[in-house]
């Protein structure tokens, strides 16, 4: 029986296993992934509904294949304690929906061959190949996607060069960008405060929104504490409100690498800022939210934990994290956020940032003319840009 095992589709699936395994089966999100005959594999946002003794919901990571016999056996070798085969009975059937995009990673580009801007699947044999240094180098080719937005952009069958990589998004495409003060665990403590109990927000709006390998203009009121913030970005697939946390990437089309450009001073000083701290003013300038190198969707990254953050500087590492040390999560992030409002289809989550912010240092060491700043996130690639006082 062929199985379609599309990226973001449920499946539920009748599971038959010894008693002693069955006490096994919490962990089974660490160990199996789903393929079908044809090779296309269920990754980490797949939600696998496992009728034990009692039914719970568990994500998978891991490729496993699966044999064509109607009784399947999943033959765990690289665990220790599901040393016998655990059953699944080919009882698959869709319950929710299809995936959000036709894509699992999409760049926007200046082709080689027209000279237009296009939409592209990147053609790379290693999911860890470095987008933005392949095509810096002119070697990045994609297949290339057509359509009226990047949600809606699917595989043409041609392929491409690119000549210029460019922000995978535009103005146009996001309505507004929703940001996150302070989610870093071990970057809370340090600074002295207790974890909180919910997300805080602030709003940036959608013309800070920039491309990869652009310069960012700062304004002069912004040169003198002009600081750098890595962060990892969920980007919304459709339109979300009162979203659970259980049903929170059904919502995510993907995640980009961004850079939350700062003017620390009109953020922090009192007598520009005020009396409270404000963060929309002096994070709102033209271009502070530079994006790239591409969109990855949610079948490829799940929710996300576990991927590398790091900042540089002129080469030098400023910030050096992970998603797992994230106080609120992908999930909660949406389902909090979309709490009474919509997030509309295309809007931005901005996570927040580690600890190493120039502001942090002793003494600040602010971005000067000229500085490159290049946030770099595992699984997903390379911001680059120059900071370009004005």
């Amino acid at each position: 029986m062929a199985v379609d095992c599309l990226p973001g589709v449920r499946l539920a699936i009748s599971v038959s296993a010894p008693h002693k395994e069955r006490q096994s089966l919490a962990s089974i999100n660490d160990l199996l992934s789903i393929i079908n005959p044809q090779g296309q594999y269920m990754l980490s946002s797949t939600r696998i509904f496992l009728r034990t003794v009692t039914q719970r919901t568990y994500s998978v990571n891991r490729q496993l294949p699966l044999s064509s016999n109607k009784t399947r056996p999943l033959v765990a070798s690289s665990s220790s304690f599901l040393r016998s085969s655990v059953y699944i009975r080919s009882q698959f059937r869709t319950v929710t929906m299809a995936p959000l995009t036709k894509w699992n990673r999409l760049v926007r580009y200046v082709s080689a061959k027209d000279g237009q801007i296009h939409f592209g699947e990147p053609i790379v044999s290693d999911e860890k190949a470095d987008i933005d240094q392949l095509a810096r180098e002119g070697q990045l080719n994609v297949k290339v996607l057509e359509g009226a937005n990047f949600l809606q952009a699917e595989p043409t069958g041609a392929e491409d060069t690119v000549k210029t990589l460019l922000g995978p998004l535009t103005p146009n495409d996001v309505p507004v960008i929703r940001c996150t003060g302070l989610n870093y665990k071990t970057h809370i403590l340090e600074t002295g405060f207790d974890l909180p109990a919910n997300p805080t927000l602030f709003i940036k709006p959608n013309q800070a929104v920039s491309d990869t390998n652009a310069a960012v203009p700062i304004p002069p009121l912004g040169q003198t504490h002009c600081d750098y913030e890595g962060e990892l970005t969920i980007v919304i697939g459709k339109n979300a409100k009162n979203v659970s946390e259980a049903d929170a990437l059904d919502y995510v089309a993907g995640y980009v690498s961004g850079n939350d450009v700062s003017c620390r001073d009109w953020q922090m000083d009192k007598d520009k800022a005020g009396m409270m701290p404000q963060w929309s003013f002096s994070k709102s300038f033209d271009k502070y939210a530079p994006l790239g190198p591409c969109i990855v969707s949610t079948a490829v990254l799940g929710d996300a934990k576990g991927l590398r953050l790091q900042t540089l500087v002129n080469g030098e590492v400023r910030q050096d994290s992970n998603t797992s040390d994230l106080c609120f999560g992908v999930r909660k992030l949406v389902s909090f956020f979309s709490t009474g409002q919509t997030l509309q289809a295309g809007s931005l989550i901005m996570t927040g940032t580690p600890g190493g912010v120039a502001m942090g240092m002793k003494p600040p060491k602010f971005l000067q003319d000229g500085d490159e700043v290049v946030v770099d996130i595992e699984g997903i690639g390379k911001v680059r840009n120059v900071m370009k006082f004005e």
